[in-house]
């Protein structure tokens, strides 16, 4: 697959997770594919992320990625992107604080035959939950 097919893969996953089409996650991750940084509770390839970003849109329904820089060299693409949101409901056992939140985010997906079969990524965290009031900085 070429740099823009894998270009369009990554860019296939954020619709789908903006979009709330989290089956349409099943046809751009391998089943073996590996997270070196997955989120608590994630799990491993489609199935993972599916019940992932589920957790997420029951917590922040109107949650939204916005990729803010993207490069690709071969078989990998890297971004930066902003995730925002209002959480009205619950996150890791804490109820809904109708609180917004703003966070910076980074990635690195490597592909092959058109999936994601390797991810490496950081996300602010802390910085969430400080802006919910669920932590202190």
């Amino acid at each position: 697959m070429s740099t823009q097919d894998n270009i369009a893969a990554q860019q296939a996953f954020g619709e789908a997770v903006n979009s709330a089409d989290l089956g349409a996650l099943d046809d751009l991750v391998s089943p073996d594919c590996v997270d070196h940084e997955p989120a608590p509770s994630q799990g491993c390839a489609a199935p993972g992320y599916r019940r992932f970003f589920a957790q997420m849109s029951t917590a922040f329904p109107d949650q939204h990625i916005e990729v803010e820089h993207l490069t690709a060299a071969e078989n990998v693409v890297a971004f930066a992107y902003t995730l925002t949101g209002t959480h009205l409901g619950p996150l890791q056992r804490h109820g809904a604080t109708g609180k917004s939140v703003k966070i910076r985010a980074l990635q690195i997906s490597r592909f092959s035959g058109g999936k994601m079969v390797e991810r490496w990524g950081s996300s602010d965290e802390m910085g969430m939950m400080t802006q919910l009031g669920l932590a202190r900085a």
